[in-house]
């Protein structure tokens, strides 16, 4: 029985009071549909692939949706959960309510039910599992109501993309596995078709060569992506951007047939130098980790800390991770979202 991540994450502004109808189109769906999503983590970046390349993670968050007589109810448990809104402002009802009118549907009320493991502001995908969720319930009520057929994964990938500004995360969520992912414009080529009013988010897997584990590490401390952000500077060197274009070729091949490659194609300067001094202890969990020839990397915009290989997590790097605050995860790289009605 699949579940969703639902990635609660507040995002953005207060949002309007809610009309009357949750969504807002021609078809008001009936009351009493139930939906099931399940949503794994993701890590972008992977190194040198700033904003292109993302792994699912199996750290899953879980959510159900069923459509209800009028009105918005939020019941949410675990990460996160006390610190979310639970109103029309929750960033998993936006994504359902969204979904819906994208669908050309509505519903007169919504009661959502979240479980969430993903943990929030540590780079590890969140908010990106959060839309992800919502836009897969929504896919699910407009399937059980016969209205139209479930969304397709580039249509899960450019609605996530819209919330989330880029699409890397959100299609690792959506696809499973290793992503490379791309943005072009509404006038550029669009080999899926994908409807958008912007700019246009576009994905394609990549299976990840069987003898590659990841391991997380996650610490308490929280870090904002657009704080992160910022600290990146408008221009890089030259020899900056090419060392980095190489790495992230070399990345694509060592996840998929060459892991041997990893150390070597996990190296960055495009954004964690910049970062570094603003997550002291990433910075010297990533290098202790390099050190013992592990590929580490930091986890999206951090402060969590990724590594993928084969080379086996020892007791020691265990406990050098606890010692400055970092909890150790070893997960599966994970398939795709999950929706079940």
């Amino acid at each position: 029985m699949p579940s969703v991540s639902a990635d609660l994450e507040m995002a953005g502004d207060v949002m309007p009071e809610a009309p009357s109808s949750v969504g807002g189109a021609d078809t008001v769906l009936p009351e009493g549909l139930s939906v099931r999503v399940r949503v794994p983590a993701s890590s972008a970046n992977l190194g040198p692939g700033f904003d292109c390349l993302a792994i699912a993670l199996g750290v899953y968050d879980e959510l159900t949706v069923e459509t209800t007589a009028s009105g918005i109810q939020i019941d949410a448990v675990g990460e996160g959960a006390a610190d979310i809104p639970r109103d029309e402002r929750h960033l998993v009802a936006r994504a359902v309510r969204r979904g819906l009118e994208y669908g050309g549907a509505s519903a007169r009320g919504l009661a959502l039910r979240c479980v969430n493991a993903i943990p929030h502001s540590r780079g590890l995908g969140s908010s990106a599992a959060a839309a992800v969720s919502g836009f897969a319930a929504a896919s699910g009520l407009l399937a059980a109501a016969g209205v139209r057929a479930p969304f397709t994964d580039a249509e899960l990938v450019q609605l996530a993309g819209e919330f989330e500004g880029h699409p890397d995360n959100a299609a690792a969520s959506v696809l499973g596995g290793a992503v490379v992912t791309w943005t072009d414009s509404p006038l550029e080529a669009n080999p899926d078709g994908v409807v958008a009013t912007g700019d246009v988010y576009l994905a394609r897997r990549l299976e990840v060569h069987p003898d590659i584990r990841a391991t997380v590490f996650v610490p308490e401390t929280e870090s904002s992506t657009s704080h992160t952000r910022g600290l990146l500077p408008d221009s890089v060197p030259r020899t900056d951007a090419v060392f980095n274009l190489s790495r992230s070729a070399l990345t694509v091949v060592a996840l998929t047939t060459a892991p041997e490659c990893l150390v070597d194609a996990t190296v960055d300067r495009l954004h964690q130098p910049y970062r570094a001094p603003s997550m002291p202890q990433t910075a010297e969990l990533v290098a202790a980790l390099r050190k013992r020839g592990y590929a580490a990397m930091v986890s999206g915009a951090g402060p969590s800390v990724l590594i993928l290989g084969a080379l086996p997590v020892t007791d020691d790097v265990v406990a050098l991770a606890h010692g400055i605050g970092f909890a150790t995860w070893p997960v599966d790289v994970a398939q795709g979202v999950e929706i079940s009605w």
